[in-house]
């Protein structure tokens, strides 16, 4: 092996040395591709890992993350600074997240030595029935028995009660140290006085149509409008943009807490904003919000122990999908292991495209949520199964999916944290889509979330739309132990990509041996269940695209931007004192981690 590939490689194989197989015997030619040859169509691992003791924050956006590293310096701890981390991202990517949004987060208290996940996504209100949008013209589509089928994708139709600003307050009061006053500080400052906006936050700046309530989406929410393209258009890179109204809220938030959010002020707005669109939300929908604290659900893979959000996420999948890799691949390739097929292999990609396959067949089929039906988990996500499905692909053929969710989009924010104590925390904050319903609550500055367009028409499916349900979830936010001690977070955002993106930075890490950074920076596929498309990144479709065509897949024209941005942090503990954190970042966003 090459020294410069060494030197890249090696951090990755001394932090995770006892786990992957492909610390000691992976095959050069692998390894490399792994570490980023160009010479084998691979990018160079775009920057360093960050690494640092007292403190980490990663998150999509560099001023986010610096509020969230000032909170860990003046001394709060890895939950005050998630949440102030969050608040400053729904400022500076406000097409992404805002206080009008769902959240999912685990957190690692060190106290505990333990794991915790919260469910704060939103609920549907008490008018959002079948017969609601049937009298509206909205049926079920019979070639889509996955997420969204017949739902409109924007609108005031699709808001559900948004669960963020809860979440926020729960995760504090329960691990935090600080409060709303100094953690949203940072963000009221941004909203208020303005943020420059960068070249990739401008050509993100699309905002979608939202009216009317019937046969939507045809035309702009004036309202979202004013708010968002005030002179006419979306801002220009280098722009300052201001939202007063965004900075009225939060300073309300830092003044009354969650009450303003859910029984105060903009309580009363969020409902005349419906009222006066044909929605059916309430005051008491509002009021009578909560999330929830649920356990993480689990396998192991790689001699550890993978943790993912249980439903209605979809994180779930990210686990069944490493359950069959682990049980088939031998199998399918002859007694090899991905690490020694590697992934200059047309082989190797071939077998996680029909890995994910399989695991979203069962998503889509039996998704939704755990209050209102039960999800078979006990059974999907057992060994056994995982091998009684070898059998459905074909190691020289691509195979077909049934249908899914024709609606692959979405955007999301997320980011982790951790402190001097061991605490780590992975955080998911999203309002569905590029700009979420497309509807604004113009005296607060906020965009309405439209999180309830992954609900579905089909009465006989689980995730059929009932008043206080959940609906499917693509958020999604995982965690590695061993041995009972964390290993590392690890998020990665982009609407239905965020499963089966786990997977492969996971395979990345835990098979190939890649550091955390290099994880991210690997080439990555996208696959969507219907129409039964693969997305490859330039990259990997000039290493391998031509052969994975002639084995049947059908390929879109190769791009990145629909496989996500990461953030993950490593956790190397220390005989003494704080463990060392490794973070990477995604260079496909304005990624940036940092420590102190």
């Amino acid at each position: 092996m090459a020294l410069g590939i060494w030197r890249i490689l090696a951090p990755a194989l001394l932090l995770v040395a006892a786990t992957p197989a492909a610390a000691n015997d992976c095959p050069a030619p692998a390894c490399s591709a792994a570490a980023g040859s160009r010479t084998e169509g691979w990018p160079r691992q775009s920057r360093a890992e960050v690494i640092a003791r007292h403190g980490m924050v990663t998150s999509s956006q560099p001023l986010a993350t610096q509020a969230g590293l000032a909170i860990l310096r003046r001394g709060g701890n890895a939950i005050d600074a998630a949440v102030a981390t969050a608040a400053v991202l729904g400022v500076v990517e406000p097409f992404s997240t805002g206080i009008a949004s769902d959240l999912f987060m685990i957190v690692y208290s060190a106290r505990d030595h333990k794991l915790y996940a919260l469910n704060a996504s939103g609920t549907a209100p008490s008018g959002a029935t079948p017969d609601r949008f049937a009298a509206l013209g909205y049926h079920a589509d019979p070639g889509n028995w996955g997420f969204s089928s017949g739902m409109p994708s924007g609108g005031i139709l699709t808001v559900t009660v948004p669960g963020a600003v809860w979440g926020w307050d729960a995760a504090l009061k329960r691990f935090g140290t600080m409060g709303f006053n100094d953690v949203l500080a940072d963000a009221a400052l941004y909203a208020d006085e303005g943020f420059p906006v960068s070249p990739r936050i401008a050509a993100d700046w699309i905002m979608p149509k939202a009216l009317p309530l019937k046969a939507c989406c045809t035309a702009f929410d004036p309202d979202s409008v004013a708010s968002w393209l005030p002179a006419g258009r979306q801002p220009l890179a280098g722009e300052v943009f201001r939202n007063p109204g965004l900075a009225k809220a939060l300073k309300l938030l830092q003044a009354q807490g969650s009450a303003a959010f859910y029984t105060g002020d903009i309580a009363r707005a969020i409902v005349a904003k419906s009222d006066a669109l044909g929605g059916t939300m309430t005051r008491a929908d509002l009021a009578g919000y909560r999330g929830e604290w649920v356990e993480p659900v689990h396998t192991s893979y790689r001699g550890h122990d993978v943790y993912e959000l249980p439903p209605p996420s979809q994180d779930w999948a990210a686990l069944e999908m490493l359950n069959i890799l682990e049980a088939c691949v031998p199998t399918w390739s002859n007694g090899g292991t991905l690490a020694s097929l590697g992934p200059q292999s047309p082989l190797y990609w071939h077998l996680l495209v029909e890995a994910k396959k399989l695991a979203y067949a069962d998503l889509y089929a039996f998704n939704g949520d755990p209050n209102f039906i039960k999800v078979p988990l006990d059974r999907l996500l057992s060994k056994p199964y995982a091998k009684s499905l070898c059998g459905r692909v074909d190691p020289a053929r691509a195979t077909a999916t049934r249908p899914g969710s024709p609606q692959p989009g979405g955007v999301t924010v997320v980011l982790s944290t951790a402190d001097a104590q061991g605490n780590v925390v992975a955080m998911v904050n999203s309002i569905a889509s590029v700009f979420g319903s497309g509807l604004t609550v113009a005296d607060y500055g906020m965009i309405l979330h439209n999180r309830g367009y992954q609900f579905t028409l089909d009465r006989s499916s689980p995730n059929i739309i009932a008043p206080g349900k959940r609906p499917y979830n693509t958020l999604a936010a995982g965690f590695v132990m061993r041995g009972g001690a964390p290993v590392m977070s690890l998020l990665l955002m982009g609407g239905d990509m965020q499963s089966q993106g786990h997977a492969q930075a996971l395979v990345n890490i835990l098979d190939l041996g890649a550091n955390v950074q290099m994880a991210t920076d690997m080439a990555r596929f996208r696959h969507s269940q219907v129409p039964n498309l693969l997305t490859l990144e330039p990259e990997l479709d000039a290493l391998v695209g031509r052969q994975l065509t002639a084995m049947g897949h059908k390929l879109t024209p190769p791009g990145s931007d629909s496989v996500g941005g990461y953030q993950a942090i490593m956790v190397t503990p220390q005989a003494s004192g704080p463990p060392v954190y490794r973070a990477g970042s995604d260079h496909r966003k304005d990624g940036q981690a940092a420590g102190w």
